[in-house]
C-alpha cells in the first residue's frame, strides 16, 4: 500500500463517492449523484482519501448560513452562531483500519483552527445503533448536546458537538 492522499473532493471522484455512501447507507442516508453535486456546493470542506489511485474515504462539511436544508443541521443553527457541520463521513469496507477517518479528523479540525470555528458538530445513529461512529467521535472529545428522533420516529440521533482547540 502507498501512502493515503488527502485532497480536495473533484467531480471527477463524485462516482466514487456515491459509491461509498451506498456501502454505509443504513448509517447515514441515500445519495445519488444530483444531491452530491447540491452537498458538494453548499460544503466549505468536501475532501477524499486517496489509496493506490483509489477513493476510499471522504467527508463532506458545511458552516452555518450556508442554505443547507437539513434537520440535523437546522438543529445545531438555532443554538450555535459559529459551526463546522459534518454531513458525512465514509471510510469505505476496504480501507477499514487504515486511520483513514482520523486523517479526515485532523484535518477538519485543522481547517475549523485556521477559519476561526470553535466548534464542530455532528450527530450519530443511537436507533439503529452505530457504534463504530461513537467510538470514533469519542476519540475526538465529542459531547451529546442534545437527540432527536427522524424519519417518522425509524432513526434516532445523537446531536455531537466537539470543540476546536
Amino acid at each position: 500500500m502507498t501512502a493515503a492522499v488527502l485532497r480536495d473532493a473533484q467531480a471527477g471522484d463524485f462516482a466514487a463517492v456515491i459509491a461509498l455512501n451506498a456501502g454505509e447507507v443504513r448509517h447515514t442516508s441515500a445519495m445519488d449523484e444530483a444531491r452530491l453535486r447540491q452537498l458538494h456546493g453548499y460544503a466549505c470542506y468536501h475532501k477524499v482519501v486517496e489509496i493506490d489511485g483509489v477513493v476510499g474515504a471522504f467527508l463532506l462539511a458545511m458552516r452555518e448560513g450556508c442554505g443547507y436544508v437539513n434537520a440535523n443541521f437546522e438543529w445545531f443553527a438555532v443554538r450555535y452562531p459559529s459551526f463546522l457541520y459534518v454531513d458525512r463521513i465514509v471510510v469505505g469496507a476496504d480501507h477499514q483500519g487504515l486511520q483513514l477517518g482520523t486523517l479526515l479528523y485532523r484535518d477538519l479540525f485543522e481547517f475549523a483552527r485556521d477559519q476561526g470555528i470553535p466548534v464542530v458538530a455532528c450527530e450519530y445513529n443511537l436507533v439503529p445503533p452505530n457504534e463504530p461512529s461513537r467510538i470514533f467521535h469519542d476519540k475526538f472529545g465529542f459531547q451529546e448536546v442534545g437527540s432527536q428522533w427522524l424519519e417518522d420516529g425509524a432513526k434516532q440521533v445523537s446531536l455531537q458537538v466537539g470543540p476546536v482547540v
